[in-house]
């Protein structure tokens, strides 16, 4: 994985890492990182804030002339820059302890770039809310740009602990998805993203809830093939949509990318400071996705967050994605899933080497490599069961 900081911080590499494979351009993030070169060479924790102003103010400038170029009427290139400007600050405020006062306003000015750019640059995405319990699940929704005139095959898509739809969608995952003709709805679940930060939706063992809430949302909808809805989630996302796939059964296929089998076991080893964490101030993050406040309640019941017993009932097409050198979820954990998916019809296990990129965390050191990988896997599994319907 590139490294931009010397030292040993994964964390603050990951999240440069990150920002550099979802459309970041590298002179944009030099310049925001240059400045904490020195600060990184301490702890994980230490300097988050800086971190969050270095990389608004690269920001700053970055609107500024986007804000020119949209009053020029240079549409596309304004919408370019605002949704860059979305990545680094997703990417920034991600960094932060839970409670800090700079967040909220960040996440704002995040979602309201993401609006400009959509309206200037993509009209193919809309924000979407879907109905869940009294309230709803904030969410993307990006259409295939042409269709052969038959209704369109969808992908959910989850994030995982410490990711947002924001996240989701700079990755670019649903522009290969929609080349491909398939949609995708990118959903801020309950302890992720505008769910956790605007609405207080805390997460839960049980995510069959989610899936049947954005269903049900895509069924209404006369241009989705309701026959070929999947989902895929990556990092916590890789026990979200498995145990979703497992006891919801209108879902067609799932993808796990980045298994995460047995999350409670990975949090009985950070405790022991094994492997490394995909945030700083972990602890703090964890308890408020959870809505916990205790770490010794939250660690019990985080034993029940695993897939044995649950990835057996999975009787759809089923692809694990994960990396060779994942140093957050040990790769024993996707052979688990592959090893125990015994009823499903179509299930692969998929390691990506560090020889040919995408080793790491979700793929996150060749994330469109990864990407690729899965849109074509998807593209592939929803033909195969539009073959057999007919």
């Amino acid at each position: 994985m590139f490294e931009y900081f010397t030292g040993k911080n994964y964390v603050w590499n990951f999240a440069v890492v990150g920002a550099l494979n979802s459309g970041g351009r590298i002179d944009e993030v030099d310049r925001a990182c240059r400045p904490l070169r020195e600060i990184a060479k301490g702890n994980e924790d230490v300097g988050t804030v800086d971190f969050l102003n270095s990389w608004t103010a690269m920001v700053d400038q970055l609107v500024s002339a986007a804000d020119d170029d949209a009053k020029k009427g240079h549409a596309r290139t304004a919408g370019q820059a605002y949704v860059r400007a979305a990545n680094y600050l997703i990417t920034a405020e991600r960094m932060q302890q839970a409670g800090t006062p700079e967040r909220e306003a960040t996440y704002q000015r995040c979602l309201d770039l993401m609006e400009l750019s959509f309206e200037l640059n993509d009209p193919l995405t809309r924000r979407v809310a879907i109905p869940f319990r009294d309230t709803t699940l904030p969410a993307y929704f990006t259409r295939p740009a042409t269709t052969d005139g038959r209704p369109t095959p969808v992908m959910i898509q989850w994030n995982g602990l410490d990711s947002t739809k924001e996240h989701m969608y700079v990755s670019e995952h649903n522009q290969e998805l929609a080349a491909r003709g398939i949609a995708t709805l990118m959903v801020d679940t309950p302890g992720s993203g505008e769910a956790l930060r605007k609405q207080g939706l805390t997460s839960q063992v049980n995510t069959e809830e989610w899936a049947a809430a954005c269903i049900d949302f895509l069924e209404e909808d006369p241009a989705i093939d309701a026959s070929r809805i999947g989902i895929v989630g990556w990092s916590l996302g890789g026990y979200y949509a498995p145990r979703a796939a497992a006891f919801e059964k209108r879902l067609a296929l799932c993808v796990a990318w980045g298994a995460n089998h047995n999350w409670g076991q990975v949090q009985r080893r950070r405790v022991e400071r094994e492997g490394e964490r995909p945030v700083p101030h972990y602890w703090d993050h964890v308890l408020w996705v959870w809505g916990e406040t205790d770490l010794d309640a939250f660690l019990e019941m985080a034993d029940g967050i695993h897939l044995d017993g649950v990835v057996e009932k999975i009787d759809v097409p089923f692809l694990i994605a994960h990396g060779a050198n994942d140093r957050q979820i040990p790769v024993e954990l996707a052979r688990r899933s592959f090893d125990q998916a015994t009823s499903s019809p179509k299930r692969e296990l998929r390691i990506f080497t560090a020889d040919e990129g995408g080793a790491e965390h979700i793929g996150l050191d060749d994330l469109g490599h990864v990407s690729d990988f899965v849109a074509n896997w998807v593209a592939d599994t929803f033909a195969e069961l539009g073959a057999a319907e007919r």
